[in-house]
């Protein structure tokens, strides 16, 4: 339970089932006069808790977080890259030492209030598919979880409206009810992102350049910028907006060019590393078309996933159907076929774009 609504709902609709339910309360982050509001939400925690009439406990996973999450989190910026840490979260944390902490407490399932759907098929196996509500679907981010896991892993909220859970909590009288959905990063919070980075990560300026090496500014560090930006670089002049289109890390070069749909943004394939397949038996061992999606909320994109080296899927290259924009390494590009969630991994090398192809 994070003190939100939506876990605080699932709470409530699976002691109203019939469960025994126990409320855990996970903190990460320890940081002096820092943006996370643990103090608060463990307050939250409580009372509806205790308005549900169930036991609830703390458990810190501070070390386990750095170690797992946050160093990475660096690491990948400090190369250039421009990570998402809720998927090494729910991979690492989660739904890895937080759910066997959950087990060894003696639980028989583990629930959150996650906006996807754990479903069992006639073979009883079992299989991950999107959120009934397709503007809160979260199954993006849980991408990494394995069937064993699943098995026994609830998911109260799958099948409702993000509206239906603000009126069960208004209903049910719980003191979260009006509580803003959390967004973003965590441990950054409400700071500017350049100014926590800052605090780890030193900038090292150095140019903004057309493809062709003319250079039209001074970018304040590589790590600061992802492929397809647009706000906070600085740079003005006649003509359209300016968007980030490459990086190159080597250089210390930030390229830049005029126009949300530049050619230089747009490719036609990728290929991805560390695959999850969430079905246990899963193997791509062909050609296999699907939908994907390289970013959250994005809109299913049909490709052709093929797998590379003879690995049965372990790295895969997706051909897209209609040319993708800004898509960008180190992010997480994940497969469905239909509703169902395949699995998932992280962008490895970008195909060339269509700036590259065109005469």
């Amino acid at each position: 339970m994070s003190g939100g609504v939506d876990s605080s709902v699932a709470a409530a609709l699976l002691k109203k089932m019939g469960h025994e339910v126990i409320g855990l309360f996970m903190k990460n982050w320890d940081e002096p006069d820092g943006p996370c509001s643990a103090e608060k939400d463990f307050e939250d925690v409580a009372r509806v808790c205790g308005r549900l009439d169930i036991p609830f406990f703390p458990v810190e996973f501070i070390k386990e977080y750095q170690e797992s999450v946050f160093q990475d989190f660096l690491q990948e910026y400090e190369a250039g890259h421009t990570p998402n840490p809720d998927i090494l979260c729910n991979r690492e944390i989660k739904f890895k030492v937080f759910f066997q902490h959950a087990m060894n407490l003696g639980a028989d399932y583990f629930a959150t209030g996650h906006y996807a759907q754990h479903v069992i098929d006639q073979q009883r196996r079992h299989h991950m598919t999107k959120g009934a509500d397709p503007g809160k679907d979260q199954s993006y981010f849980l991408c990494s979880m394995k069937e064993e896991i699943l098995k026994q892993v609830l998911f109260p909220l799958g099948h409702l409206q993000k509206k239906t859970v603000r009126q069960i909590a208004q209903e049910m009288q719980l003191s979260v009810m009006h509580k803003k959905d959390s967004t973003g990063i965590c441990f950054i919070g409400e700071r500017p992102f350049r100014q926590f980075l800052s605090n780890y990560l030193r900038p090292v300026p150095g140019p903004f350049k057309h493809l062709n090496g003319e250079v039209v500014g001074t970018h304040q560090g590589v790590h600061l910028y992802t492929i397809g930006q647009r706000k906070g670089l600085g740079l003005g002049g006649p003509g359209g907006p300016w968007f980030v289109v490459a990086k190159d890390r080597a250089s210390n070069t930030v390229f830049v060019e005029r126009g949300e749909n530049h050619p230089a943004l747009f490719s036609s394939w990728l290929t991805c590393n560390e695959l999850s397949w969430i079905s246990s038996d899963f193997k791509l061992q062909a050609p296999m078309s699907v939908q994907a999606k390289i970013r959250y909320r994005q809109a299913d994109q049909d490709c052709l996933i093929t797998p590379l080296f003879g690995d049965e899927g372990q790295e895969v290259r997706a051909d897209f159907q209609i040319p993708q924009r800004a898509i960008t390494p180190r992010q997480a590009v994940v497969f469905y076929l239909g509703t169902k969630c395949l699995g998932g991994g992280f962008i490895h090398e970008v195909g060339p774009s269509l700036y590259c192809t065109t005469p």
